[in-house]
């Protein structure tokens, strides 16, 4: 984190927007309220997109918005014209409530697919459901939005811009299986009080930071109907300069959505262990980017995590299919924990044979509950970092029960 970004407190209400949070049993229902105010969204693109996806795609592209409501528990999705009707409904029912345009409401759902809404339990959750600017209606508002997530996930920083101006984004998010590196089984909602008010400069700034944190989480490689990133301004706040989007709220942005992807990998269906995994020295970012994920979707190398087994082999042999260029003699291979940092392999000597100093150091670091592969092709100055957890029994378990 540079000098420029602090965490703070607050999630989503850092920023002055409402929030609530509710929930009946496997149901929740979360909405956030703010001035009525440009908007920008990243959404799945699987060919099955649900109906709260389409909804707000539509909604975002031709108006301002004024609350955004989502459902966990029910996907909505693969549910025909009743599945659109329940997302209008939804939709009116909170206009209702708050007395706001019902073209001004995005919405959003994650749960089971191909499942009827329960409507009576989700019109009876919005109606008791409470907005409030604090930080417990933030936490509240995340409990709301889990599914199979163990820990709510909410974020918020404060950025000190060049003009010595101060600007906050805060967040909450949810996500924890069906994570593939186009975003994940994911929602996120984001707010901000920066000043944006050109569309494709706002919808750029997200994707951006999409790019480098939801895009790249990996934890089973399967990509949802449902997933949403929604970015919110309250426009209070000028972060344009001379050069464009100060760089400094850019680097906020990225920063916290990489924590929250993080938080997502860690809590990982079934997951003991956060993983890692950073190239450097690849010909192009491009390079950099498919070789990470390449390694952090490897079930092989997922499952070396979890057995603690340093089996740098699993990864030579992603290194080998991944379809990138790279130099046979001038490979290296690290694992880290952050504190310590042992090579496997260095300038494709081999380090760690079996009965070596290497590789007892690296099965001491494997014990750790973060663990970070560390790949460096020595041809150029391609970077890219990928985000995953390892793979369980555990995995197998929750998914083997979802819908039972």
């Amino acid at each position: 984190m540079n000098d420029s970004i602090k965490s703070i407190d607050g999630g989503i209400c850092a920023v002055d927007v409402k929030a609530g949070g509710i929930r009946e049993g496997k149901y929740g229902v979360c909405v956030i309220s703010f001035p009525k105010t440009m908007a920008t969204g990243v959404f799945t693109t699987n060919k099955i997109m649900a109906a709260p996806v389409k909804h707000t795609k539509n909604i975002m592209e031709n108006n301002f918005i004024s609350a955004i409501i989502a459902n966990s528990g029910n996907a909505n999705c693969f549910t025909g014209s009743q599945g659109e009707e329940d997302c209008k409904d939804m939709i009116n029912h909170l206009s209702n409530k708050l007395n706001i345009n019902k073209n001004e409401i995005a919405i959003a759902s994650t749960g089971v697919i191909g499942r009827k809404m329960p409507m009576k339990t989700i019109y009876k959750l919005i109606d008791n459901l409470k907005l409030e600017n604090s930080n417990e209606a933030s936490t509240n508002s995340a409990k709301a939005i889990m599914t199979t997530d163990t820990v709510h996930k909410e974020y918020a920083v404060e950025i000190t811009l060049k003009n010595g101006e101060k600007v906050k984004i805060g967040a909450i998010a949810k996500g924890t299986g069906m994570i593939a590196p186009n975003m994940a089984t994911m929602l996120c909602f984001i707010s901000t009080d920066a000043k944006i008010e050109d569309k494709k400069l706002l919808k750029d700034s997200l994707k951006k930071a999409v790019d480098k944190s939801f895009n790249m989480l990996v934890v089973d490689g399967d990509e949802s109907t449902n997933d949403e990133v929604i970015l919110v301004t309250t426009k209070k706040v000028d972060v344009i300069d001379n050069d464009g989007l100060d760089s400094n709220f850019q680097d906020g942005l990225d920063y916290l959505c990489i924590q929250l992807a993080k938080m997502m990998a860690s809590d990982g269906e079934g997951a003991t262990k956060f993983l890692e995994v950073e190239v450097n020295g690849a010909k192009s970012y491009d390079d950099a980017k498919t070789m990470a994920k390449s390694v952090v979707s490897s079930s092989l190398v997922k499952t070396a995590i979890f057995g603690g087994d340093p089996n740098w082999g699993r990864i030579i042999a992603v290194i080998g299919y991944c379809g990138v260029d790279f130099n046979l003699d001038n490979i290296s291979i690290a694992i880290s924990n952050n504190e310590e940092k042992v090579y496997l392999v260095k300038n494709s000597e081999i380090l760690g044979f079996e009965g070596t100093t290497n590789l007892k150091d690296a099965e001491e670091i494997m014990k750790n509950d973060e663990i970070h592969i560390l790949i460096d092709l020595h041809l150029a100055n391609g970077s890219a970092t990928a985000f995953g957890c390892d793979l369980t029994y555990d995995y197998v378990k929750i998914n083997a029960e979802y819908t039972s």
